[in-house]
């Protein structure tokens, strides 16, 4: 199965396909941080190469409810205006990898949208999920949106009292949003093995 991981460069959900015996590709503007099958480039560039299946991780900064209050609390005119036109700009791209009609399985993940995201978007998350049900111990609210694909299956619980925030409590640095950006490889495991064999399953 050909599979494209859009917007990554961590490799890491790339990785966890190509384990499970995949063609998996990562594609990001950035060079890939390990070793592997990468295409540095607009992922638009390749969305007609035939993949099987798309998982896409598109930017969140403008889309996430975390940071709504900037599109209205900043005094600066100017830039109030200018984060409103990077946010009509996200849920364009968005919109194009997640309704793209020659991929026919497709998973857009985000963290979870404000409402003016959404109703940009046209259409709510299928899932929630969290990195504690996939044997990771930290919080970090997950939005996936499906096509043609299921929901996946919690693998592994971390008991509450054990599960750490480390997502808000990243300090601020350079690579603060690199950080925060990465799949957990629980999550990413899971998505390898159930989205496969699902998929396989069905062929």
């Amino acid at each position: 199965m050909r599979v494209l991981v859009a917007c990554e460069f961590s490799g890491i959900v790339r990785d966890a396909f190509a384990k499970c015996g995949h063609d998996a590709w990562s594609c990001d503007l950035l060079p890939s941080e390990k070793p592997g099958k990468h295409i540095q480039d607009d992922v638009r560039d390749v969305l007609d190469d035939g993949w099987d299946l798309m998982i896409a991780f598109p930017p969140c900064t403008f889309l996430a409810n975390s940071g709504v209050r900037w599109l209205w609390e900043d005094s600066n005119y100017m830039l109030a205006s200018e984060r409103w036109e990077k946010l009509c700009e996200a849920a364009k791209f968005f919109k194009k990898l997640l309704f793209f009609n020659g991929i026919p399985h497709i998973a857009i993940e985000n963290p979870i949208p404000h409402k003016y995201a959404l109703a940009m978007i046209g259409i709510k998350y299928d899932q929630v999920i969290q990195p504690y049900q996939f044997g990771e111990p930290y919080s970090k609210a997950t939005c996936l949106w499906l096509r043609n694909l299921p929901k996946l299956k919690p693998t592994k619980f971390i008991p509450k009292n054990r599960v750490l925030q480390q997502v808000w409590k990243e300090p601020p640095s350079k690579e603060r949003w690199k950080n925060r950006s990465r799949t957990y490889p629980g999550i990413a495991m899971a998505m390898a093995e159930q989205w496969g064999q699902a998929l396989e399953s069905g062929r």
